[in-house]
């Protein structure tokens, strides 16, 4: 098989069965692809060669004893930098950390690894994954492989940029309130974020505890479906994981499950703000699933417009509390100009955190403060709970929502960096569904004039993944968007 590291895990685990190839080839491939591209993409802060390689053999010796673990096994797999790995670095893209090696692992890493999925890199993101472009990483910048010059999406870039460059045949980032599917659609790649609590949180650094979830980047509706499936399941270690309801053998389902479908088209996401060729890809979709016989409805989700203010105190308040840890006490950096506890706290934070991360604390303590509590934070979540009944309202008319997952395509790397409130409008048609707690995927829906890519967002209701990956792959399947590859 030639150009293996732009196969699908579905291809790959077909070919692995059929002896047409080897973890260890598969493996091979994926190494020497981030060998030639990486000094162009930065996307990896670290990768262990010999360690993947080690894998690999081990995946090789099961499937010849004729104990494969499924369709995961021997796929290398690449991990967002803060996510657990145990014996590897975990910096979450700061100088905060950047001395700390994780000594277990995430509770999604170890049922990857029961899958015999190969894990390998630690993939560049934003500081604490505050960010919409992975230009707040302390240590580079990832560049988007359709155009190095523009800006991959974030925080979790360096999870898309690798695997639309071919660095990795599947990665793992998290989702706040986009980061997984904003940076797949700039990238042109698959990213789906679960239904909170779907996906154990443990062994994942907080940014925001009621808004963080794990989910997988592919290239395919398939292989999402596939590694949604090994990692979800209620853990002990997470309070707020929940035990899977209704169907969680996705595979299964997207072959049993066709259309025609009721898909809601909110009339709040193609007003302004939205850039004419998304919008007009966008429409071409919707005219797609409608020619098909599914029914379109137009929906209103009238709280849309306050999700932003709405997510940026509640995001903010809650990393000023998850980052409070970070103190030069008892882990990660320590300032060594500190001469009493006062200045201890002070400079090893003024140190150790990038101009973002300070910027979100600051915003936090401060709704957070006495008399401030009531007038922001409180109400901030009095408004998320309309915004939940705007979209259980919304379901009761339709199977799945249809949006733009981005606004705009990938912008320029420092177009934005001086103005934040442009980087967090990135995020506009996303962040509703963090705040909801719903499932959410994009999928490549095509190319701008200029050749970057254009992502389809497929919103279900909570604990609906089976429903909403039928309609995303019944797009893409016909269309074939992801088997076009950027020119490196």
């Amino acid at each position: 098989m030639s150009d293996l590291h732009f196969k699908t895990i579905a291809e790959l685990a077909a070919a692995l069965e059929a002896g047409d190839t080897t973890s260890v080839m598969i493996t091979q491939a994926v190494i020497n692809r981030t060998a030639a591209v990486e000094d162009k993409v930065k996307a990896f802060l670290s990768s262990d060669a010999e360690d993947a390689l080690a894998q690999a053999r081990v995946a090789d010796e099961r499937r010849t004893a004729g104990q494969s673990l499924g369709p995961l096994d021997g796929i290398p797999i690449g991990i967002k930098d803060t996510l657990a790995v145990a014996g590897q670095p975990l910096r979450c893209a700061s100088k905060m950390l950047e001395n700390y090696v994780s000594p277990f692992d995430a509770t999604c890493i170890a049922k990857l690894r029961e899958a015999g999925a190969i894990i390998y890199g630690r993939l560049n993101m934003d500081e604490f994954a505050m960010g919409s472009s992975t230009e707040n990483s302390a240590y580079q910048t990832t560049a988007n492989p359709w155009d190095l010059e523009t800006i991959p999406g974030g925080s979790s870039g360096g999870s898309a940029a690798a695997l639309a460059a071919g660095q990795a045949i599947a990665t793992i980032g998290t989702d706040t309130g986009g980061s997984i599917r904003q940076p797949a659609a700039l990238c042109g790649v698959v990213g789906m974020k679960p239904t909170y609590g779907l996906v154990s949180r443990y062994g994942l650094v907080a940014f925001a505890s009621s808004l963080d979830q794990v989910g997988p980047f592919s290239r395919t509706v398939e292989d999402a479906a596939l590694l949604l499936q090994a990692m979800l399941g209620k853990d002990p270690l997470d309070s707020t994981s929940i035990a899977p309801q209704g169907e969680t053998d996705y595979a299964t389902a997207l072959r049993e499950k066709k259309g025609p479908w009721k898909l809601g088209v909110p009339k709040e996401f193609f007003g302004e703000g939205i850039d004419p060729e998304v919008k007009a890809q966008i429409e071409k979709a919707i005219d797609w699933y409608k020619a098909q016989g599914s029914e379109i409805i137009e929906i209103s989700l009238p709280h849309s417009d306050l999700s932003v203010p709405v997510y940026y105190i509640v995001a903010t308040a809650e990393a000023s509390s998850n980052l409070a840890r970070f103190d030069g006490v008892r882990y990660g950096h320590r300032s060594p100009e500190a001469n009493d506890a006062l200045s201890l706290f002070t400079k090893t934070r003024g140190e150790g955190f990038g101009d973002e991360v300070k910027r979100r604390i600051i915003l936090g303590t401060y709704v957070l403060s006495s008399g401030y509590y009531d007038a922001y934070y409180l109400r901030a979540q009095k408004v998320r709970t309309l915004i939940r009944r705007d979209f259980e309202d919304a379901f009761e008319k339709v199977d799945a929502i249809l949006t733009p997952t981005s606004p705009t395509p990938a912008f320029r790397r420092g177009e934005r960096s001086d103005d934040p409130l442009s980087m967090y409008l990135s995020d506009v048609y996303t962040i509703s569904v963090n705040l909801a707690g719903l499932p959410a995927i994009s999928v490549p829906a095509g190319f701008t004039e200029s050749g970057l890519p254009i992502g389809l967002q497929v919103i279900g209701p909570a604990f609906g993944e089976a429903d909403m990956f039928a309609v995303a792959q019944a797009f893409e399947q016909d269309h074939e968007y992801y088997k076009a590859t950027p020119t490196l």
